[in-house]
């Protein structure tokens, strides 16, 4: 016969009460002022200025290293005669263009890949053979076929955009349950509705990776290409910029380039990418 289990006697545990507990944790107000991500990441931009500042006054040579007050002048020298943000103009509408073209050809490559076998195929020999493939080594075809402009440009940075992107949202696509996938199937999608409606919200976060990556990888691209010849409709970018002062032995205006560099990069991470995360996976609870 089967044994039953015993029944235990239920029985109340009072608690004891706790006076005078404070359950708010209140913060004096440069706590406050500290827990700002901004103003720690300030902080640490000053404390890099400050060691910038004290190396090269202990090495004292400008030639090499210019101070960190040098290139800040040699900075706002630029931008108050707007060369500075010409140059970075220039370079911005190339790189807008090959990222937008870049992410409409890897959203193409990976809707087939999730709708039918060929563009899974497709999508892992071409991955496999492209995305190790650095995208400056194609320079010197992108020069034989579209000649010295902004078309070689905008093919290497569509590379540079395409693989990274089109790897981070098919695994995206590929980590959607099954039942989100049922869901969108019971409601009638099918194709690009479902792609749109159930898979993309879904691997947004995989897509925003992809998305931080290839802007990262066309960014640096740009400034690697230009640094070889730079001229896009008889202008140079911001990268042609570095390599005439550096040619010119204006190291400060060198070290300028290189900030300006870091600073666009800054600005997208945070007013761009952040604020998108903000928006979307981190509201909806997908991303702590």
């Amino acid at each position: 016969m089967p044994q039953t289990p015993p029944i235990r006697d239920e029985y109340e545990v009072p608690l004891t009460p706790l006076p005078g507990l404070v359950l708010e944790r209140h913060f004096t107000l440069p706590q406050r002022i500290w827990r700002q991500g901004w103003v720690r990441k300030g902080a640490i931009l000053l404390l890099l200025a400050l060691v910038w500042e004290a190396v090269a006054r202990w090495q004292n040579n400008d030639l090499l290293l210019p101070t960190f007050l040098q290139t800040a002048q040699a900075f706002a020298e630029g931008i108050r005669s707007g060369e500075l943000f010409g140059k970075t103009w220039l370079s911005l509408q190339v790189l807008l263009k090959a990222y937008v073209l870049g992410i409409v050809a890897a959203f193409v490559l990976t809707t087939l890949a999730v709708s039918t076998q060929f563009g899974r195929d497709l999508l892992g020999t071409l991955t496999s053979m492209f995305n190790p493939l650095p995208a400056i080594a194609l320079l010197p075809i992108a020069l034989l076929w579209f000649g010295l402009g902004e078309g070689s440009l905008i093919f290497v940075l569509v590379h540079s955009v395409l693989w990274a992107l089109a790897v981070n949202t098919y695994a995206g696509f590929l980590g959607v349950s099954d039942t989100l996938r049922m869901a969108g199937r019971n409601y009638g999608l099918r194709g690009l509705g479902f792609v749109l409606q159930v898979l993309v919200p879904a691997a947004l976060p995989s897509i925003l990776a992809g998305l931080r990556i290839g802007w990262a990888f066309a960014w640096r691209t740009l400034i690697a290409a230009e640094l070889v010849f730079g001229a896009t409709s008889g202008k140079g970018g911001l990268g042609w910029y570095i390599f005439q002062n550096r040619n010119e032995l204006y190291t400060d205006k060198v070290f300028a380039g290189l900030a300006m560099v870091i600073l666009i990069g800054l600005l997208v991470e945070n007013l761009v990418f952040n604020t998108l995360e903000r928006a979307t996976v981190k509201k909806w609870g997908m991303q702590r």
